[in-house]
């Protein structure tokens, strides 16, 4: 099966939600909300995952949906949830084909909300499952670093199509890699389905730009390769990791990096090696928080395994 409407709808499903968080990323005002885990939620996931959700329903009405997030909290936040539905209304492409594939607009307030708790999905491995994160690394977007929106289509448990939206990533995929978010040049979307290859191409407003195919780079000196890791200690362990490099004979400073924008860094070559070890035995990562990078990275050319190489 070649998922080419899977993949075109999730190219400018995730391209439109850029759109709704560039301007939050702007905005000195994000609405943070803490969830039961304490992590912080803005009203930029809020609004991606509504949008993405809403443009899936429109298309694979049958399809289930992994979300982050849940409408719950904007129910006991009136004048919340309006702020982020005016968001929403103004984040459209300005192509009006693309548009429409889409579904066009979020016809209300209590769409929205709908829209927001259908990414309730169990999981499972059977059926057409997608799991989606409206901003990976929403510390780095409140704090002004790397974030990523990112959307994945599981069958039966195997990741069939991945698509990340970086929207503070440099375009050139020749660019070394770095945190940096400053400049000219910015936003990628990058896309893998099984079998087919990755590419990359530039966040538009409109209709997708050409894409062009992305390979892992070739390293014959593992002391000379980049590695990256999490900004935040409690998601990966530093020092296991840098006790890793440090045997490896790595001598280059690792890149510190928020969300599943490592995953395409490496994938492009614009850096080698990424390392995520736990922090403590019973951390269980998220799949949202690895299915398209895991994919992206795999069709460039690359390995993904745990700590074990399995």
């Amino acid at each position: 099966m070649s998922y080419t409407q899977e993949l075109d709808i999730a190219l400018l499903a995730v391209q439109r939600a850029t759109l709704l968080t560039h301007k939050v990323f702007h905005n000195n005002a994000k609405g943070t909300l803490s969830k039961d885990d304490h992590s912080p939620v803005t009203i930029g996931d809020f609004g991606a995952q509504a949008l993405i959700i809403s443009a899936l329903r429109h298309n694979f009405p049958n399809d289930e949906i992994v979300g982050e997030e849940e409408a719950s909290s904007l129910r006991d936040n009136p004048s919340l949830a309006e702020q982020i539905f005016a968001l929403v209304k103004e984040s459209k492409l300005d192509d009006s084909s693309a548009e429409g594939q889409l579904g066009g607009p979020i016809k209300d307030l209590d769409a929205m909300l709908a829209a927001i708790d259908a990414g309730n999905s169990s999981g499972g491995s059977k059926g057409r499952i997608w799991a989606l994160d409206p901003v990976d690394g929403t510390k780095g977007f409140l704090r002004g670093g790397q974030y990523a929106v990112c959307l994945a289509l599981m069958v039966d448990g195997d990741v069939k199509v991945g698509v990340l939206g970086c929207p503070n990533l440099p375009i050139d995929d020749a660019a070394p890699i770095s945190a940096d978010v400053g400049g000219e040049g910015k936003g990628v979307l990058f896309s893998a389905v099984q079998g087919q290859g990755a590419t990359s191409r530039p966040l538009t407003r409109g209709a997708l730009a050409l894409a062009k195919t992305i390979t892992m780079k070739e390293v014959d000196d593992i002391t000379q390769a980049t590695f990256c890791e999490s900004v935040e200690a409690g998601h990966s362990s530093h020092g296991d990791q840098a006790e890793i490099a440090k045997r490896l004979g790595i001598t280059r400073e690792c890149v510190r990096m928020d969300s599943l924008a490592k995953y395409v860094s490496i994938a492009r070559g614009a850096g080698d090696l990424y390392l995520r070890l736990p922090v403590r035995k019973d951390y269980e990562e998220k799949i949202w928080d690895h299915a398209a990078g895991d994919l992206i990275v795999r069709e460039a050319g690359g390995d993904v395994t745990d700590a074990e190489g399995k």
